[in-house]
């Protein structure tokens, strides 16, 4: 039995965004872990990209929502984290959060756009 069939996976563009959300979940545990524990926005844009992964994966029409909202609050959020690293100079930075920012557009984008094949 291959992969696919084991995670059940009709759309690669829906299981691509329950991927993307999913590791960007861990990735901001993993900063609030490693880099300071008191960044509670870390963790709140965590918790919620892991909730629009479950919801992308089980394909439930809530899930919609919850990217939309992480649209918002990613936008910006990398847009002050922009502005700021762009101050310090910090290049790695700067592109890690361009990525971030574009990724989130895209992933939104598909997800508005696939939106019917989500189950209310």
């Amino acid at each position: 039995m291959d992969l696919k069939s084991m995670l059940k996976i009709e759309n690669r563009g829906m299981f691509a965004s329950f991927a993307f959300y999913g590791v960007v979940g861990i990735i901001c545990f993993i900063i609030l872990g490693i880099i300071d524990p008191r960044l509670i926005h870390i963790g709140i844009i965590g918790i919620l990209n892991l909730i629009a992964a479950y919801g992308l994966f089980k394909r439930r029409f809530w899930a919609f929502w919850v990217v939309i909202a992480l649209f918002f609050i990613a936008t910006i959020f990398s847009a002050i984290m922009l502005y700021y690293s762009i101050l310090e100079s910090d290049l790695l930075f700067s592109i890690s959060m361009t990525a971030y920012l574009v990724l989130t557009w895209i992933f939104t984008a598909y997800t508005s756009t696939k939106r019917n094949t989500l189950e209310s």
